[in-house]
């Protein structure tokens, strides 16, 4: 055996089998972001309330899931659940896990964001008639999204890597590929550096985008403080 098979790392690099766990991985990111996004925008809404039954729960829920490690998260999905008769497949409890994990995160930023607006421009709305749901729309997020692109886009980012996780529970993303080839090609090296350099092209890409986004953006809220300042 040689130290490096440079031939079987060029192999590898365009291998059907390790390209479709990248795409696993990437689609398993868009769907744990989706849904976490979503919960996790509930979850800031609930935070904000001056209810305390409505904004404890999503206290504990923030404690809870930013205060233990995803994997266990993910084994007790997976393997513990069953036992009170709730089984998922393998799919459905990664997308679980990583959304529940997610929206904790996420909740606390979309949450700092929010409360980065002054209270003086809801009341602006309020004044205008405007309601509740428009005041949120039309002038809340649209200076709050300035505040939470940035850590949003390295969510995205740190989710790419994350998913790799739910190969404990044999998910068969990029990470769970690579070790099942490992275990019948025994080129550990060659294997896990094509496995790194998927993930460097995939967080690469993402980053790229990130920028774009956020320069748009940039653009956009100079557009505006020009038409104001007119």
């Amino acid at each position: 055996m040689t130290a490096w098979d440079g031939s079987g790392f060029l192999e590898y690099l365009a291998s059907p089998y390790l390209l479709a766990g990248a795409w696993a991985t990437l689609w398993l990111t868009a769907a744990g972001m989706a849904l976490g996004l979503a919960l996790g925008f509930a979850l800031a809404l609930l935070r904000r309330s001056r209810r305390r039954w409505l904004s404890m729960p999503a206290a504990l829920y923030i404690w809870f899931f930013r205060g233990t490690p995803l994997l266990v998260q993910l084994i007790v999905i997976y393997t513990g659940l069953p036992q009170l008769g709730l089984k998922f497949s393998v799919v459905t409890s990664a997308l679980i896990g990583l959304s529940l994990n997610e929206a904790a995160y996420l909740a606390e930023i979309i949450r700092s964001g929010l409360a980065a607006i002054p209270e003086g421009q809801t009341g602006a709305g309020r004044a205008l008639g405007l309601r509740e749901w428009q005041i949120m729309r039309l002038i809340v997020m649209p200076q709050a999204l300035r505040v939470i692109l940035p850590p949003l886009g390295n969510s995205v980012n740190g989710l790419l890597k994350t998913t790799s996780i739910t190969s404990v529970i044999s998910m068969e993303e990029l990470l769970r590929r690579t070790q099942e080839l490992v275990q019948e090609r025994f080129e550990v090296l060659e294997l896990f550096a094509v496995a790194s350099l998927y993930y460097l092209a995939l967080t690469t890409a993402w980053s790229l985008v990130q920028g774009r986004i956020e320069r748009r953006f940039g653009r956009a809220d100079a557009a505006l403080a020009m038409r104001a300042d007119a």
